[in-house]
Protein backbone atom coordinates (compact mmCIF):
# COMPACT_ATOMS: atom_id res chain seq x y z
CA UNK A 1 0.00 0.00 0.00
CA UNK A 2 1.31 3.53 -0.78
CA UNK A 3 0.31 6.67 0.10
CA UNK A 4 0.80 9.48 -2.07
CA UNK A 5 0.93 13.44 -0.90
CA UNK A 6 -2.09 15.71 -1.85
CA UNK A 7 -3.10 15.80 -5.85
CA UNK A 8 -4.62 18.52 -7.94
CA UNK A 9 -3.86 21.64 -5.61
CA UNK A 10 -5.29 24.87 -6.94
CA UNK A 11 -4.21 27.14 -9.74
CA UNK A 12 -1.83 29.81 -8.08
CA UNK A 13 -3.93 32.60 -8.53
CA UNK A 14 -6.07 30.53 -5.98
CA UNK A 15 -9.51 31.44 -8.36
CA UNK A 16 -10.17 27.61 -8.74
CA UNK A 17 -12.04 26.10 -5.95
CA UNK A 18 -12.34 22.12 -5.12
CA UNK A 19 -15.11 20.38 -3.68
CA UNK A 20 -14.86 17.24 -2.67
CA UNK A 21 -18.06 14.95 -2.42
CA UNK A 22 -18.06 11.70 -0.57
CA UNK A 23 -20.98 9.42 -1.62
CA UNK A 24 -21.59 9.24 -5.53
CA UNK A 25 -25.28 8.26 -5.02
CA UNK A 26 -28.64 10.72 -4.31
CA UNK A 27 -27.46 13.67 -2.28
CA UNK A 28 -23.77 13.56 -2.98
CA UNK A 29 -24.38 13.52 -6.68
CA UNK A 30 -27.82 16.10 -7.01
CA UNK A 31 -25.09 18.38 -5.11
CA UNK A 32 -22.33 17.92 -7.28
CA UNK A 33 -24.75 18.07 -10.58
CA UNK A 34 -26.63 21.38 -9.43
CA UNK A 35 -22.91 22.98 -8.40
CA UNK A 36 -22.03 22.44 -11.57
CA UNK A 37 -24.64 23.68 -13.20
CA UNK A 38 -24.16 27.13 -11.53
CA UNK A 39 -20.53 26.82 -11.62
CA UNK A 40 -18.08 25.48 -14.47
CA UNK A 41 -15.17 23.50 -14.93
CA UNK A 42 -12.89 26.61 -14.59
CA UNK A 43 -14.07 27.91 -11.69
CA UNK A 44 -14.68 24.80 -9.51
CA UNK A 45 -13.03 21.45 -9.85
CA UNK A 46 -15.09 18.59 -8.62
CA UNK A 47 -13.84 15.71 -6.78
CA UNK A 48 -16.53 12.42 -5.78
CA UNK A 49 -15.47 9.36 -4.06
CA UNK A 50 -18.09 6.44 -4.42
CA UNK A 51 -16.59 3.41 -2.78
CA UNK A 52 -19.36 0.69 -4.77
CA UNK A 53 -19.65 0.05 -8.07
CA UNK A 54 -22.76 2.07 -9.03
CA UNK A 55 -23.63 5.75 -8.89
CA UNK A 56 -27.07 7.90 -8.93
CA UNK A 57 -29.88 4.71 -8.29
CA UNK A 58 -32.98 3.68 -6.71
CA UNK A 59 -32.14 1.79 -3.65
CA UNK A 60 -36.02 2.35 -2.68
CA UNK A 61 -36.18 0.34 -6.16
CA UNK A 62 -34.15 -2.89 -4.83
CA UNK A 63 -37.43 -4.73 -3.52
CA UNK A 64 -39.17 -4.70 -6.92
CA UNK A 65 -36.03 -5.57 -8.77
CA UNK A 66 -35.46 -8.51 -6.76
CA UNK A 67 -38.90 -9.90 -6.94
CA UNK A 68 -38.82 -9.47 -10.96
CA UNK A 69 -41.19 -6.11 -11.20
CA UNK A 70 -37.83 -4.69 -12.46
CA UNK A 71 -36.41 -6.88 -14.92
CA UNK A 72 -32.87 -4.97 -14.82
CA UNK A 73 -30.92 -3.45 -12.47
CA UNK A 74 -29.54 -1.04 -15.11
CA UNK A 75 -33.16 0.62 -14.84
CA UNK A 76 -32.53 1.31 -10.94
CA UNK A 77 -29.37 3.24 -12.44
CA UNK A 78 -30.61 7.51 -12.94
CA UNK A 79 -27.40 8.61 -14.05
CA UNK A 80 -23.92 6.16 -14.46
CA UNK A 81 -20.45 7.51 -13.70
CA UNK A 82 -19.48 7.85 -17.44
CA UNK A 83 -22.53 10.23 -17.89
CA UNK A 84 -21.38 12.09 -14.67
CA UNK A 85 -17.99 12.51 -15.87
CA UNK A 86 -18.70 13.67 -19.28
CA UNK A 87 -20.54 16.75 -17.04
CA UNK A 88 -17.37 17.84 -15.79
CA UNK A 89 -17.47 15.55 -12.11
CA UNK A 90 -14.31 13.58 -11.81
CA UNK A 91 -15.99 10.63 -10.04
CA UNK A 92 -13.69 7.65 -8.76
CA UNK A 93 -15.77 5.07 -8.18
CA UNK A 94 -14.06 1.91 -6.31
CA UNK A 95 -12.97 4.38 -3.77
CA UNK A 96 -13.33 4.92 -0.40
CA UNK A 97 -12.58 7.58 1.68
CA UNK A 98 -10.96 6.48 5.08
CA UNK A 99 -10.36 9.74 6.96
CA UNK A 100 -11.25 13.04 6.56
CA UNK A 101 -8.38 15.53 7.83
CA UNK A 102 -10.77 18.78 8.40
CA UNK A 103 -7.65 21.13 10.06
CA UNK A 104 -5.75 20.02 6.77
CA UNK A 105 -8.89 20.29 4.12
CA UNK A 106 -8.43 17.23 2.47
CA UNK A 107 -9.21 13.39 2.78
CA UNK A 108 -7.68 10.39 2.22
CA UNK A 109 -9.15 7.75 -0.44
CA UNK A 110 -8.26 4.07 -1.05
CA UNK A 111 -8.50 2.52 -4.46
CA UNK A 112 -10.21 -0.52 -3.50
CA UNK A 113 -9.01 -2.29 -6.57
CA UNK A 114 -5.81 -1.29 -6.27
CA UNK A 115 -5.38 -0.84 -2.79
CA UNK A 116 -3.50 2.74 -2.52
CA UNK A 117 -4.09 5.57 -0.85
CA UNK A 118 -3.93 9.45 -1.95
CA UNK A 119 -4.62 12.56 -0.07
CA UNK A 120 -6.96 15.23 -1.70
CA UNK A 121 -7.31 18.79 -0.24
CA UNK A 122 -10.59 20.38 -0.99
CA UNK A 123 -11.86 23.79 -0.21
CA UNK A 124 -15.39 22.81 0.28
CA UNK A 125 -16.72 18.86 1.10
CA UNK A 126 -19.95 17.47 1.07
CA UNK A 127 -20.34 14.11 3.08
CA UNK A 128 -23.37 11.69 1.80
CA UNK A 129 -22.25 8.73 3.00
CA UNK A 130 -25.69 7.49 3.16
CA UNK A 131 -26.67 4.20 5.81
CA UNK A 132 -26.13 1.15 6.23
CA UNK A 133 -28.26 -1.91 7.03
CA UNK A 134 -28.44 -2.55 10.73
CA UNK A 135 -26.90 -6.09 11.62
CA UNK A 136 -28.02 -7.34 15.35
CA UNK A 137 -25.35 -8.95 16.73
CA UNK A 138 -26.14 -12.07 17.01
CA UNK A 139 -24.60 -15.59 16.51
CA UNK A 140 -24.19 -16.56 13.31
CA UNK A 141 -25.47 -12.81 11.47
CA UNK A 142 -22.72 -13.06 9.63
CA UNK A 143 -22.84 -16.39 7.79
CA UNK A 144 -23.16 -16.98 4.06
CA UNK A 145 -26.49 -16.96 3.34
CA UNK A 146 -27.62 -13.86 5.47
CA UNK A 147 -28.44 -10.32 3.52
CA UNK A 148 -29.12 -6.82 4.29
CA UNK A 149 -30.37 -4.92 1.30
CA UNK A 150 -29.14 -1.45 0.93
CA UNK A 151 -26.90 -0.77 -2.15
CA UNK A 152 -26.87 -2.29 -5.73
CA UNK A 153 -24.20 -4.71 -4.80
CA UNK A 154 -26.22 -6.03 -2.13
CA UNK A 155 -29.12 -6.93 -4.18
CA UNK A 156 -27.16 -8.10 -6.06
CA UNK A 157 -25.36 -10.19 -3.92
CA UNK A 158 -28.65 -11.55 -2.85
CA UNK A 159 -29.90 -12.27 -6.28
CA UNK A 160 -27.05 -14.34 -7.22
CA UNK A 161 -27.88 -16.17 -3.33
CA UNK A 162 -30.86 -16.71 -4.43
CA UNK A 163 -30.24 -18.25 -7.97
CA UNK A 164 -27.34 -20.97 -6.26
CA UNK A 165 -29.60 -21.47 -3.11
CA UNK A 166 -31.39 -24.97 -4.03
CA UNK A 167 -34.37 -24.69 -1.14
CA UNK A 168 -36.74 -22.35 -1.30
CA UNK A 169 -37.49 -21.40 2.10
CA UNK A 170 -36.81 -17.53 3.37
CA UNK A 171 -36.85 -15.91 6.74
CA UNK A 172 -37.40 -12.06 6.79
CA UNK A 173 -36.20 -10.25 10.10
CA UNK A 174 -37.92 -7.45 10.55
CA UNK A 175 -41.42 -5.94 9.07
CA UNK A 176 -40.36 -2.44 8.55
CA UNK A 177 -40.52 -1.08 4.92
CA UNK A 178 -37.86 -2.94 3.48
CA UNK A 179 -38.53 -6.26 5.43
CA UNK A 180 -42.49 -5.70 4.04
CA UNK A 181 -41.30 -5.15 0.18
CA UNK A 182 -38.75 -8.01 0.63
CA UNK A 183 -40.90 -10.30 1.77
CA UNK A 184 -43.62 -9.69 -1.09
CA UNK A 185 -40.45 -9.93 -3.50
CA UNK A 186 -39.28 -13.08 -2.13
CA UNK A 187 -43.15 -14.78 -2.59
CA UNK A 188 -42.48 -13.26 -6.17
CA UNK A 189 -39.43 -15.69 -6.54
CA UNK A 190 -41.44 -18.59 -5.30
CA UNK A 191 -40.85 -18.92 -1.90
CA UNK A 192 -42.06 -19.81 1.12
CA UNK A 193 -41.68 -16.71 3.76
CA UNK A 194 -41.97 -16.37 6.93
CA UNK A 195 -41.71 -12.69 9.16
CA UNK A 196 -40.03 -12.52 12.53
CA UNK A 197 -40.82 -9.45 13.98
CA UNK A 198 -40.50 -8.03 17.38
CA UNK A 199 -43.18 -5.60 17.18
CA UNK A 200 -46.82 -5.91 18.19
CA UNK A 201 -47.84 -5.54 14.53
CA UNK A 202 -45.95 -5.28 11.25
CA UNK A 203 -44.77 -1.84 9.97
CA UNK A 204 -44.34 0.33 13.20
CA UNK A 205 -44.38 3.59 11.43
CA UNK A 206 -48.16 3.12 11.66
CA UNK A 207 -50.09 2.72 15.40
CA UNK A 208 -50.18 -1.09 15.81
CA UNK A 209 -54.59 -0.68 14.92
CA UNK A 210 -53.46 0.00 11.45
CA UNK A 211 -50.56 -2.40 11.33
CA UNK A 212 -53.19 -5.07 11.92
CA UNK A 213 -54.58 -4.72 8.29
CA UNK A 214 -50.97 -5.07 6.79
CA UNK A 215 -50.73 -8.20 8.84
CA UNK A 216 -53.28 -9.66 7.48
CA UNK A 217 -52.84 -8.72 3.74
CA UNK A 218 -49.24 -10.21 4.02
CA UNK A 219 -51.19 -13.17 5.50
CA UNK A 220 -53.17 -12.76 2.66
CA UNK A 221 -49.97 -13.46 0.09
CA UNK A 222 -49.03 -16.75 2.03
CA UNK A 223 -46.32 -15.30 4.46
CA UNK A 224 -45.98 -16.34 7.58
CA UNK A 225 -46.61 -13.73 10.25
CA UNK A 226 -44.64 -14.15 13.28
CA UNK A 227 -44.92 -11.40 15.85
CA UNK A 228 -43.51 -10.20 19.42
CA UNK A 229 -40.28 -12.29 18.80
CA UNK A 230 -36.83 -11.54 18.92
CA UNK A 231 -34.47 -13.26 16.58
CA UNK A 232 -31.74 -14.70 19.06
CA UNK A 233 -29.38 -16.79 16.61
CA UNK A 234 -28.83 -17.57 13.23
CA UNK A 235 -28.26 -21.47 13.18
CA UNK A 236 -25.81 -22.74 10.49
CA UNK A 237 -25.60 -25.70 8.92
CA UNK A 238 -22.71 -28.15 8.40
CA UNK A 239 -21.50 -25.87 4.93
CA UNK A 240 -21.15 -22.71 7.31
CA UNK A 241 -24.21 -21.76 5.87
CA UNK A 242 -27.72 -20.28 7.15
CA UNK A 243 -30.19 -23.02 7.81
CA UNK A 244 -32.30 -21.17 10.50
CA UNK A 245 -33.65 -18.19 12.28
CA UNK A 246 -33.40 -19.30 16.29
CA UNK A 247 -36.15 -17.60 18.55
CA UNK A 248 -36.19 -17.93 22.63
CA UNK A 249 -38.49 -20.76 21.98
CA UNK A 250 -38.90 -21.80 17.94
CA UNK A 251 -36.92 -22.13 15.34
CA UNK A 252 -37.77 -21.00 11.37
CA UNK A 253 -36.25 -23.08 8.85
CA UNK A 254 -34.19 -20.76 5.81
CA UNK A 255 -32.38 -21.57 2.69
CA UNK A 256 -31.75 -17.43 2.69
CA UNK A 257 -31.96 -14.79 5.33
CA UNK A 258 -32.79 -11.20 4.79
CA UNK A 259 -32.10 -8.31 7.65
CA UNK A 260 -35.24 -5.74 6.90
CA UNK A 261 -34.29 -4.05 10.53
CA UNK A 262 -33.67 -0.96 9.05
CA UNK A 263 -30.83 1.36 8.84
CA UNK A 264 -28.51 3.38 10.88
CA UNK A 265 -26.80 6.52 9.50
CA UNK A 266 -23.13 5.83 8.03
CA UNK A 267 -21.31 8.51 10.29
CA UNK A 268 -18.19 6.95 11.89
CA UNK A 269 -15.82 8.67 9.48
CA UNK A 270 -17.35 12.10 10.34
CA UNK A 271 -17.57 11.16 13.71
CA UNK A 272 -13.38 10.33 13.88
CA UNK A 273 -13.33 14.04 11.94
CA UNK A 274 -14.99 15.50 15.12
CA UNK A 275 -18.03 16.44 13.29
CA UNK A 276 -21.13 17.21 15.45
CA UNK A 277 -24.03 13.91 15.80
CA UNK A 278 -27.21 14.18 17.34
CA UNK A 279 -28.82 11.86 19.41
CA UNK A 280 -29.34 9.35 16.28
CA UNK A 281 -26.22 9.50 15.17
CA UNK A 282 -26.91 11.32 12.18
CA UNK A 283 -24.74 14.49 11.64
CA UNK A 284 -26.34 17.77 12.38
CA UNK A 285 -26.87 20.69 9.74
CA UNK A 286 -28.13 24.54 9.58
CA UNK A 287 -31.05 24.57 6.84
CA UNK A 288 -28.35 25.47 4.53
CA UNK A 289 -27.11 21.67 5.37
CA UNK A 290 -23.62 23.12 6.26
CA UNK A 291 -22.85 20.88 8.74
CA UNK A 292 -22.75 22.87 12.38
CA UNK A 293 -19.64 24.97 13.39
CA UNK A 294 -17.85 23.85 9.97
CA UNK A 295 -18.21 26.80 7.32
CA UNK A 296 -17.44 24.53 4.19
CA UNK A 297 -18.02 21.41 4.78
CA UNK A 298 -21.93 20.54 3.72
CA UNK A 299 -23.96 16.74 4.29
CA UNK A 300 -27.34 15.48 3.11
CA UNK A 301 -28.56 12.48 2.78
CA UNK A 302 -29.17 9.36 5.04
CA UNK A 303 -26.47 10.22 6.74
CA UNK A 304 -27.86 13.30 8.75
CA UNK A 305 -30.72 14.13 10.83
CA UNK A 306 -33.47 16.95 9.81
CA UNK A 307 -35.68 18.80 11.98
CA UNK A 308 -39.60 17.34 12.14
CA UNK A 309 -42.19 20.13 11.71
CA UNK A 310 -44.63 18.80 13.79
CA UNK A 311 -42.77 17.48 17.03
CA UNK A 312 -40.40 20.47 16.55
CA UNK A 313 -37.17 18.23 17.23
CA UNK A 314 -34.33 16.28 15.29
CA UNK A 315 -35.25 13.13 14.00
CA UNK A 316 -33.83 10.65 11.77
CA UNK A 317 -35.69 10.04 8.82
CA UNK A 318 -33.53 8.36 5.65
CA UNK A 319 -36.00 8.38 2.47
CA UNK A 320 -34.44 9.17 -0.98
CA UNK A 321 -37.14 12.21 -1.38
CA UNK A 322 -35.07 13.69 1.08
CA UNK A 323 -31.53 12.67 -0.39
CA UNK A 324 -31.89 14.53 -3.49
CA UNK A 325 -33.28 17.67 -2.01
CA UNK A 326 -30.76 17.75 0.38
CA UNK A 327 -28.23 17.61 -2.61
CA UNK A 328 -30.23 20.49 -4.78
CA UNK A 329 -30.33 22.62 -1.19
CA UNK A 330 -26.03 21.68 -1.07
CA UNK A 331 -25.08 22.38 -4.87
CA UNK A 332 -26.85 25.60 -5.17
CA UNK A 333 -25.29 26.77 -1.99
CA UNK A 334 -21.95 25.72 -3.45
CA UNK A 335 -22.44 27.13 -6.15
CA UNK A 336 -23.15 30.41 -5.40
CA UNK A 337 -26.77 30.84 -4.76
CA UNK A 338 -28.95 30.54 -1.50
CA UNK A 339 -31.11 27.64 -1.05
CA UNK A 340 -32.38 25.86 2.77
CA UNK A 341 -34.10 22.81 3.68
CA UNK A 342 -36.92 24.01 5.98
CA UNK A 343 -37.81 20.15 7.69
CA UNK A 344 -40.25 16.89 6.74
CA UNK A 345 -43.19 15.83 8.40
CA UNK A 346 -42.73 12.40 7.91
CA UNK A 347 -44.36 11.47 4.29
CA UNK A 348 -43.60 7.88 3.54
CA UNK A 349 -45.90 5.54 1.08
CA UNK A 350 -45.80 1.80 0.70
CA UNK A 351 -47.56 -1.73 -0.61
CA UNK A 352 -47.84 -4.80 0.33
CA UNK A 353 -49.28 -6.84 -3.24
CA UNK A 354 -52.39 -4.02 -3.62
CA UNK A 355 -52.57 -2.79 0.02
CA UNK A 356 -51.37 0.46 -0.43
CA UNK A 357 -50.11 1.95 3.11
CA UNK A 358 -49.10 5.43 4.21
CA UNK A 359 -48.69 7.53 6.62
CA UNK A 360 -47.59 11.40 7.68
CA UNK A 361 -46.77 13.59 10.77
CA UNK A 362 -47.02 11.75 14.46
CA UNK A 363 -48.46 8.39 15.35
CA UNK A 364 -50.14 8.14 18.59
CA UNK A 365 -46.72 7.40 20.40
CA UNK A 366 -44.51 10.17 19.28
CA UNK A 367 -47.55 12.64 20.19
CA UNK A 368 -47.07 11.05 23.80
CA UNK A 369 -43.80 11.14 23.80
CA UNK A 370 -43.94 14.78 22.47
CA UNK A 371 -46.46 15.44 25.21
CA UNK A 372 -48.97 16.46 23.47
CA UNK A 373 -52.91 16.10 24.57
CA UNK A 374 -54.61 15.05 21.24
CA UNK A 375 -57.66 13.26 20.06
CA UNK A 376 -58.22 10.10 17.16
CA UNK A 377 -60.77 9.54 14.22
CA UNK A 378 -60.64 6.80 12.64
CA UNK A 379 -63.31 6.31 9.19
CA UNK A 380 -63.84 3.54 6.60
CA UNK A 381 -64.29 4.88 2.95
CA UNK A 382 -63.71 4.08 -0.56
CA UNK A 383 -61.58 4.89 -3.24
CA UNK A 384 -64.28 6.56 -5.68
CA UNK A 385 -67.93 6.83 -5.35
CA UNK A 386 -69.47 4.14 -3.83
CA UNK A 387 -71.40 3.43 -6.70
CA UNK A 388 -68.72 3.48 -9.29
CA UNK A 389 -67.32 0.32 -10.62
CA UNK A 390 -64.43 -1.08 -8.65
CA UNK A 391 -64.35 0.94 -5.83
CA UNK A 392 -61.88 -0.02 -3.10
CA UNK A 393 -62.12 0.42 0.73
CA UNK A 394 -59.64 2.40 2.38
CA UNK A 395 -59.23 2.78 6.45
CA UNK A 396 -57.92 7.07 7.47
CA UNK A 397 -56.91 7.68 11.37
CA UNK A 398 -56.37 10.87 12.14
CA UNK A 399 -54.13 12.54 14.30
CA UNK A 400 -55.29 16.04 16.19
CA UNK A 401 -54.34 18.39 19.11
CA UNK A 402 -56.21 18.69 21.77
CA UNK A 403 -56.91 22.05 22.59
CA UNK A 404 -55.87 23.51 19.43
CA UNK A 405 -57.02 21.13 16.74
CA UNK A 406 -54.02 21.12 14.91
CA UNK A 407 -53.25 17.89 12.53
CA UNK A 408 -50.73 15.84 14.21
CA UNK A 409 -50.72 13.17 11.88
CA UNK A 410 -52.75 10.98 9.37
CA UNK A 411 -52.46 6.94 8.49
CA UNK A 412 -54.19 5.16 5.56
CA UNK A 413 -53.99 2.14 4.50
CA UNK A 414 -56.36 0.94 1.48
CA UNK A 415 -56.31 -0.48 -1.99
CA UNK A 416 -56.02 1.13 -5.47
CA UNK A 417 -56.14 5.09 -5.03
CA UNK A 418 -55.30 5.00 -0.97
CA UNK A 419 -51.61 5.72 -0.88
CA UNK A 420 -51.10 9.14 -2.27
CA UNK A 421 -53.79 10.59 -0.07
CA UNK A 422 -51.78 11.55 2.38
CA UNK A 423 -50.14 14.25 0.41
CA UNK A 424 -53.22 16.19 0.85
CA UNK A 425 -52.30 15.59 4.44
CA UNK A 426 -48.74 16.19 4.13
CA UNK A 427 -49.29 19.53 2.73
CA UNK A 428 -52.25 20.43 5.83
CA UNK A 429 -49.15 19.39 8.00
CA UNK A 430 -46.73 21.78 6.61
CA UNK A 431 -49.42 24.05 6.16
CA UNK A 432 -49.68 23.80 10.27
CA UNK A 433 -53.75 23.92 9.25
CA UNK A 434 -56.18 22.53 11.98
CA UNK A 435 -58.51 19.23 11.34
CA UNK A 436 -61.33 22.23 11.23
CA UNK A 437 -59.12 24.11 8.09
CA UNK A 438 -59.46 20.98 6.27
CA UNK A 439 -62.66 20.71 6.05
CA UNK A 440 -63.09 23.36 3.51
CA UNK A 441 -60.45 22.30 1.20
CA UNK A 442 -61.19 22.37 -1.99
CA UNK A 443 -60.22 19.03 -3.49
CA UNK A 444 -61.07 17.68 -7.15
CA UNK A 445 -64.64 15.70 -7.37
CA UNK A 446 -65.65 12.90 -10.21
CA UNK A 447 -66.96 9.49 -9.49
CA UNK A 448 -64.35 7.85 -10.78
CA UNK A 449 -61.63 9.40 -8.33
CA UNK A 450 -63.79 10.12 -5.35
CA UNK A 451 -66.77 10.14 -3.44
CA UNK A 452 -68.02 13.77 -2.71
CA UNK A 453 -66.66 13.94 0.41
CA UNK A 454 -63.01 12.75 0.21
CA UNK A 455 -61.91 9.94 2.66
CA UNK A 456 -58.93 12.33 3.97
CA UNK A 457 -61.93 15.81 4.30
CA UNK A 458 -64.14 12.69 6.07
CA UNK A 459 -61.94 11.86 8.41
CA UNK A 460 -61.09 15.71 9.16
CA UNK A 461 -64.49 16.32 10.13
CA UNK A 462 -64.51 13.62 12.46
CA UNK A 463 -61.27 14.81 14.33
CA UNK A 464 -63.05 18.25 14.07
CA UNK A 465 -66.18 16.95 15.66
CA UNK A 466 -64.04 15.38 18.34
CA UNK A 467 -61.90 18.42 19.04
CA UNK A 468 -65.35 20.48 19.54
CA UNK A 469 -66.12 17.89 22.58
CA UNK A 470 -62.73 17.87 24.04
CA UNK A 471 -62.83 21.42 24.91
CA UNK A 472 -63.90 23.32 28.00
Amino acid sequence: MSISAASGKRDAKGAKERLVVIGGDAAGMSAASQARRLRGPDELEIVAFERGHFSSYSACGIPYWVGGDVPDRDRLIARTPEEHRSRGIDLRMRTEVTEIDVAGGRVRARDLDAGTESWTSYDKLVIATGARPFRPRLPGVDAPGVHGVQTLDDGQALIDTLARTRGRRAVVVGAGYIGVEMAEALINRGYEVTVVNRGREPMSTLDPDMGRMVHEAMEGLGITMVNGAEVTEVLTGDDGRARAVATDDAEYPADVVVLGVGVRPETALAEAAGLPLGAHGGLLTDRAMRVRGHENIWAGGDCVEVLDLVWGQERYVPLGTHANKHGQVIGTNVGGGYAVFPGVVGTAVSKVCDLEIARTGLREKDALRAGLRFVTATIESTSRAGYYPNASPMTVKMLAEQRTGRLLGVQIVGREGAGKRVDVAAVALTAGMTVEQMTALDLGYAPPFSPVWDPVLVAARKAARAVEQRRP
